[in-house]
């Protein structure tokens, strides 16, 4: 039977499933796998389309305008004005060369680094455990499951212990839904399928076995996606990019009806008032933007990869850039995150090999959830555990906080339990003071709040360990957690980091706030901050914001940095405050009950060795758990975010003052001011070194606060800056008219070479806030600059000069034109100090 014909495999018994599946307990062999693989394909919903060479190019032809050309181009050559065809063809297909060259580099670029975080799971295989990509995942594989596991396919228990699923993705239920091994109807709903586990949802708690029986599309979440928005939610940078987009696309409208529609009033050729227009709104367009955001985000991610950061959602970048504040829990990013065991104590607070040795068995034997509590019990000092059987667990759960194992050492099983210190207590009973187990009373439980507040005053982390022999039972349940004799405390210590002070300074330099949220108690939190100098303007604990309503927290949020004793929907909640208050807000995290938050955030920060679902729901992961690296890469994000708002300012200011000076010359000059191929020439020109931007040095002064796309300032520069151009604009048509008395194609020359000169000026001064001399340009930009301005200069006196409508000039026009291009930019230079002290942004 094929795997992909299996109706109704959930009211199946898991022995038949196995025998259709032609697979067993112990998995796949690799040779067997690597076959259905071949067979059903990658597990994937849609398969990841590579960025061919072929599509690529093929992409640069999609804006309507180049395609406006194109058609334009073949009437040209229909009416036999073959000259100007080709020479039209030539300059859309260099561009389109241009862009395809550096976009292709781009992408290649970014799937090499989108390779080095990719989600995995663990499958048996040759009877062994393995970590396989998810993609590989095929039916018949049997998928080792346990709390922050990504359920990578559709697929039946084989064994589950306490396991509990998040599948709100997919049935739309709030809270996480216990699975277990049975067999159900075979009408039972999606949410009544309790044996079954889907893809695309996450385990909640718990540790099972699933045997796959469906892969890629034909999983039940891979039904449904044709039909859901699976787009990610537009960023803020985005969001700028659309409404620039809607700005230019009113102003081109006009310009092109009113230009075309004058032009034909006075009796000018049709086609070339048509071919002017559109050129016009090519000339007025920055037609590279989707090309330089491009080339900006892969160098961004690239250079961020250097310094430990890889992007996952490349148009988050500006956003990690636009981040005013930095929510994280603090181990790990402000700890060093290597927990050490510094003691376990009974109750009385004595060293106890008792309490050391069942805590080890605890964390030893249990096969759930890895973490660094677990870790540094294992690897303090191991006591003998010989004789001694697990026999049961019952996992932890973030309702719980604690995690229980069931031991057979002899004749007795015994009930280890460890855990946050308050549920621990809650399950006992009893109290363990010396040999004896007495009734645990008010004063015991005084004595223990004592050491507790002490301890945790001194920034330990407390845990407490208690234990209950029990008869011998088949399984065991949370229920079972009664009655039990409070054993002692186990004390962890994770040291500040020795840099994180200077880090902290360093963000709130930058512009960006940080507030602490974590689910420790609070006076762990308070002696963390107080060690790493934080100072604390507000503390708020869990249950205090449950008290609050939704406005009373948005105005707290802001006056508080210290959240502490909080639940993952408590993070979620002041996440979601921050925003409301107009805050661009980073979470950091790495734990299964981060996830909401990382999801919730503008920038969702992960970290290599987190769990799948949070992995999966960051925007950039971190090779090193380090605030130094988070604060470099909120320097990266800026740095792209200023280069990409360059090209724009260069490209609209210089672009609309051309565009306005030739749609008005064309009113009152019985010639077109320039032909369409040399509008095109001239875009084509000015936007050559506009790709090296990616790589230019960004002032300082652009990386000191978070900026965000201001469509206001950005009208304003573009009028007041266009508005100067313009202005020199017809200062060269009065000496090439009124002084040269220049002819048609002298005129054209003449204001060519302006034009190309001037637009490469304003991208030398504009670029910068700087006296343009103070700003040294990137190399590859003054490069790019320097090759332009020579093409340029020499282009009139080539062979090439005539089929594009230039002539050459005499020396003392050139030298003239170029006067006019350094008046300019003296000019430019001045109204920039100007605006810049009127104007914030």
């Amino acid at each position: 039977m094929e795997p992909t014909a299996l109706d109704h495999y959930w009211c199946q018994t898991s022995e038949s499933l196995l025998a259709a599946l032609a697979s067993s307990p112990e998995g796949l062999t690799n040779s067997e796998a690597s076959n259905r693989l071949q067979q059903f394909g990658p597990n994937l919903l849609k398969a990841r389309e590579k960025a061919t060479p072929l599509k690529l190019f093929l992409n640069q032809f999609k804006s309507p305008l180049i395609l406006i050309l194109l058609f334009a181009t073949v009437v040209s050559a229909a009416t036999q004005d073959w000259v100007d065809a080709l020479i039209v063809l030539t300059i859309v297909l260099g561009s389109a060369v241009l862009s395809f060259v550096q976009e292709y580099n781009a992408s290649a670029a970014i799937e090499k680094l989108r390779d080095q975080v990719k989600i995995s799971a663990t499958v048996l295989r040759d009877g062994e455990s393995q970590s396989f990509p998810a993609e590989e995942i095929v039916p018949g594989d049997v998928v080792m499951l346990s709390a922050g596991s990504l359920i990578p396919a559709d697929g039946v228990l084989l064994e589950a212990n306490d396991f509990y699923v998040n599948q709100a993705v997919l049935t739309g239920e709030t809270f996480p839904v216990e699975k277990k091994p049975d067999p159900v109807a075979v009408g039972a709903s999606l949410a009544e399928r309790f044996n079954c586990v889907f893809m695309g949802t996450n385990v909640r708690s718990g540790t099972a076995r699933a045997l796959i029986v469906r892969t890629g599309k034909g999983t039940e979440f891979g039904q449904i996606a044709e039909s859901l928005s699976l787009r990610p939610p537009e960023t803020e940078f985005e969001r700028g990019v659309r409404r620039f987009g809607y700005l230019l696309t009113r102003m081109m409208l006009v310009l092109v009806v009113s230009v075309f529609a004058i032009n034909v009033f006075f009796h000018k050729s049709i086609l070339d008032s048509l071919l002017f227009a559109i050129a016009l709104a090519v000339g007025l367009t920055p037609e590279l933007l989707p090309a330089i955001i491009s080339v900006n985000l892969s160098k961004g991610s690239q250079s961020m990869a250097a310094q430990g950061v890889i992007v996952r959602q490349l148009n988050a970048i500006e956003n990690f850039g636009s981040m005013d504040v930095l929510c994280t829990d603090k181990t790990g990013t402000l700890t060093e995150g290597v927990v050490q065991l510094d003691g376990a104590l009974d109750f009385q607070g004595q060293a106890s090999d008792d309490v050391l040795r069942h805590a080890y068995l605890n964390a030893r034997l249990q096969t759930g959830l890895a973490n660094p509590l677990d870790e540094a019990i294992v690897t303090h000092a191991p006591p003998d555990i010989s004789g001694v059987e697990k026999v049961y667990e019952i996992p932890y759960d973030f309702v719980r906080k604690r995690l229980t194992v069931v031991v057979r050492e002899g004749a007795e099983h015994r009930l280890i339990t460890k855990g946050a210190l308050v549920n621990v207590l809650a399950v006992c009973t009893q109290v363990r003071d010396g040999e004896i187990a007495v009734p645990i009373n008010d004063e015991h439980r005084k004595h223990i709040g004592e050491r507790f507040a002490g301890w945790s005053g001194q920034g330990f982390r407390v845990l407490g360990v208690a234990t209950r022999l029990s008869l011998q039972q088949i399984s065991y349940s949370r229920n079972d957690e009664h009655d039990m004799v409070f054993e002692g405390y186990l004390l962890f210590f994770d040291p500040p980091q020795a840099s994180v002070k200077e880090t902290i300074d360093e963000l709130e330099k930058m512009g960006v706030d940080l507030k602490i949220i974590t689910g420790d108690n609070k006076l762990v939190a308070l002696h963390t901050a107080e060690t790493i100098e934080l100072e604390v303007v507000g503390v708020l604990t869990g249950a205090e914001l449950d008290e609050m309503r939704d406005e009373a927290l948005w105005q707290k949020v802001e006056r508080t940095n210290l959240f502490v004793e909080v639940d993952p929907n408590q993070k979620e909640r002041i996440i979601l405050a921050l925003q409301k208050r107009g805050h661009v807000v980073g979470y950091m995290g790495d734990g299964i009950n981060d996830a909401p938050s990382l999801h919730a955030a503008d920038v969702g920060i992960s970290v290599d060795k987190a769990v799948d679902v949070a992995k999966e729901a960051a925007d950039f992961v971190l090779l090193e758990q380090d605030l130094a690296v988070l604060s470099r890469g909120v320097l990266l994000g800026r740095s792209t975010f200023a280069n990409t708002l360059k090209y724009v300012f260069v490209t609209t200011s210089a672009n609309f003052g051309n565009m306005f000076s030739m749609a008005g010359a064309s009113l009152f000059l019985p010639f077109l001011p320039l032909l369409p191929m040399q509008i095109l020439l001239t875009n084509f020109l000015t936007d050559f070194p506009a790709f090296a931007i990616a790589n230019d040095r960004v002032d300082r002064d652009l990386l000191e606060r978070p900026r965000r796309w201001n469509l206001h300032f950005i009208q304003n520069f573009m009028i007041t800056f266009g508005v100067v151009s313009s202005a020199f604009d017809y200062l060269t048509f009065g000496f090439l008219l009124l002084v040269l008395d220049a002819t048609n194609d002298q005129f054209r020359t003449g204001w060519f070479v302006v034009s190309v000169m001037t637009e490469l000026s304003i991208m030398l001064v504009i670029r910068t806030r700087l006296p343009f001399f103070k700003s040294r340009p990137g190399t590859s930009l003054m490069i790019g600059t320097l090759i332009v301005a020579v093409a340029t200069l020499v282009l009139p006196y080539s062979p090439i000069s005539k089929p594009l409508g230039f002539t050459p000039l005499p020396l003392s026009v050139i030298l003239v034109l170029l006067g006019i291009t350094i008046l300019y930019i003296i000019t430019t230079e001045l109204v920039k100090r100007i605006f810049f002290r009127r104007v914030q942004f």
